[in-house]
């Protein structure tokens, strides 16, 4: 089967991945019934955001790296079940959310090494392997609310509201160079976030955790800005001239 025709069956495979588990899992935890559709319905936004990834592209594809990222949303689809329905229930957390999450986690960069691998490296795939961890980071951050504070929502709103100031000022939408700081400040957040979940972890390591994270992504957000304003500055004294 071609990348253009694996792209309805990776979407449907998924949901269907999704919708099967987040209902055997839910089945599992003791919240009522609310509790379970606001689960549902949070992870089948995370599920349905990352079909929609695949199923826009012109002319539409899956690759094998995107089966894998198909894969993580999945588990991070579950794991915004599970936090919607702690959320709601008031349950605190236990292992099975930071094991979803983490598993998630350690898949990140495999999708990556596949594409190379394959030879199947694009533009989308890129894309989608970012939005996909950045959904992790905020459902995380979600379900931090809970053992933290509602403050790690900062994690994970600063990438979107980013996104989001991109649109008012497109510069922000340029591409930055490589960057190894940036790479390991962005796999700081889910790690510790992850941290802080963790069943039995002291206060003091569950609040430090997120708060070392959130205070190096600001750092990380604030110099992408800078440096992407001053080279707006560059290119519009550089036309002045």
């Amino acid at each position: 089967m071609s990348a253009a025709e694996r792209a309805v069956p990776d979407a449907l495979a998924t949901l269907t991945a999704y919708g099967l588990a987040a209902l055997w899992l839910l089945a599992l935890t003791p919240s009522g019934l609310v509790a379970q559709l606001a689960g549902l319905c949070a992870g089948a936004v995370v599920a349905g955001a990352a079909v929609g990834s695949i199923l826009r592209r012109l002319p539409r594809f899956s690759t094998p790296a995107d089966r894998v990222t198909l894969l993580r949303a999945v588990l991070i689809a579950l794991c915004a079940a599970l936090a919607a329905a702690q959320l709601f229930s008031g349950a605190r957390t236990d292992l099975l959310l930071p094991m979803l999450g983490g598993a998630a986690f350690l898949l990140d960069g495999v999708d990556g090494a596949v594409a190379r691998r394959t030879g199947t490296s694009s533009a989308e795939g890129a894309r989608f392997d970012g939005a996909t961890d950045a959904a992790l980071v905020l459902v995380l951050s979600v379900a931090a609310t809970a053992v933290v504070g509602p403050w790690t929502l900062a994690i994970g709103a600063m990438y979107y509201a980013f996104t989001v100031a991109g649109f008012f000022r497109p510069h922000l939408r340029a591409t930055l160079p490589p960057s190894l700081t940036r790479k390991a400040i962005g796999a700081c957040q889910p790690f510790a976030l992850l941290v802080a979940l963790l069943p039995g972890m002291p206060p003091a390591a569950a609040v430090a955790a997120p708060a070392l994270a959130l205070g190096l992504l600001a750092f990380s957000f604030a110099r992408d800005v800078v440096q992407l304003e001053s080279h707006r500055r560059a290119v519009l004294l550089d036309a002045a001239r």
